[in-house]
């Protein structure tokens, strides 16, 4: 049976061990980072290796939003401006910044699936507020919730016309953190009525996407205690309930050290809350073989969210990648 965890793996060709190991745990996915990143013939391999271990074709999964947050670079791929920039031209002409933001999203996923890539963790749905910390800044597309909306639902059309299935995140809002909560556990004391005016919005907007990812993040207007991805109440009441998310939902990487307890716990927690997936990022086989011994195989709703979301991955519209980049170029006034 198929694990209900994501998995990355340490370098640019998997090793005997990482092999058994997957082959044994048989994750639903997997995800990329620089470390496993050499050159366009390496990755596919790479993924082929990463699917031939489970025996199935698994999601791989990067993050590729543009800007700092890029995993694949020059010079064997094209550059890309972070979500601000789209929400600049957005605000100079919406028809011109919704349409750069889909054809930008639609590039990127034309490179992704070429190399096998079927999953790219954007778009950021996140609002930032003054004061808080730069670690979502600007691959935020923006401070209005409507506009993260609009050009986050482009984001999302352009991937998935590229063959390529999106991740909105990080539900329910990452934006007031003042923290980074890769080092720490941000502490959000807004009042729910504001969040659900400011926080909450942009991923109603998109509560039929395929995929999430939550945020490490405390809201202690409505669990003082948990961050989002290990509180029921949270999952339940906002992110299930209020926003209404209906689709797959992933958790942030367990390794970021804003969850306490050990990698089995923080999976348990995860899983135990609502999260139907749980992420682990840093290939350390040590911190996988915990979370394989937590993470229960996929089943039940959660088995069937999944599979709806692996039923969206669709065969990319004809498209010739020379002329778009360069209708993109023009869009962006390069």
């Amino acid at each position: 049976m198929v694990s209900a965890a994501i998995y990355g793996c340490e370098g640019p060709r998997l090793t005997e061990v990482e092999k058994r190991f997957f082959a044994d745990s048989n994750p639903w996915g997997f995800i990329l980072f620089a470390r496993n990143i050499e050159s366009p013939a390496q990755v596919r391999a790479l993924c082929d290796e990463l699917r031939s271990a489970v025996g199935w074709n698994a999601p791989v999964l990067i993050d590729q939003e543009g800007g700092r947050v890029a995993r694949l670079r020059p010079p064997h791929w094209r550059s890309y401006p972070a979500g601000r920039r789209f929400g600049e031209i957005y605000a100079q002409d919406p028809i011109r910044g919704l349409e750069v933001t889909r054809l930008g999203a639609q590039l990127i996923a034309a490179e992704l699936h070429g190399l096998g890539v079927d999953v790219d963790c954007l778009p950021v749905l996140d609002v930032p507020v003054a004061g808080a910390h730069d670690v979502i800044g600007d691959r935020a597309y923006g401070n209005e919730p409507g506009i993260v909306a609009a050009l986050g639902a482009a984001a999302v059309d352009g991937l998935l016309a590229g063959g390529v299935l999106p991740v909105i995140k990080h539900i329910p809002g990452h934006g007031r953190a003042g923290v980074d909560s890769h080092e720490r556990l941000p502490i959000v004391d807004t009042a729910h009525d504001i969040l659900a005016e400011t926080d909450f919005p942009a991923f109603h907007a998109l509560k039929n996407a395929p995929l999430a990812m939550t945020a490490h993040v405390i809201y202690s207007a409505i669990d003082p205690e948990r961050p989002a991805t290990t509180s029921p109440t949270v999952i339940r009441d906002i992110i299930r309930g209020e926003i209404g998310f209906s689709g797959c939902l992933m958790s942030d990487d367990l390794s970021m050290q804003a969850l306490s307890g050990s990698l089995a716990e923080r999976a348990c927690a995860s899983l135990a809350a609502g999260c139907d997936l749980v992420l682990h990022c840093n290939g350390k086989m040590e911190e996988m073989t915990a979370v394989a011994g937590a993470a229960c195989p996929l089943a039940g709703e959660a088995l069937l969210r999944a599979e709806d979301a692996l039923a969206a991955r669709v065969r990319p519209e004809t498209f010739s990648f020379e002329e778009g980049f360069e209708r993109f170029l023009q869009l962006l006034d390069v």
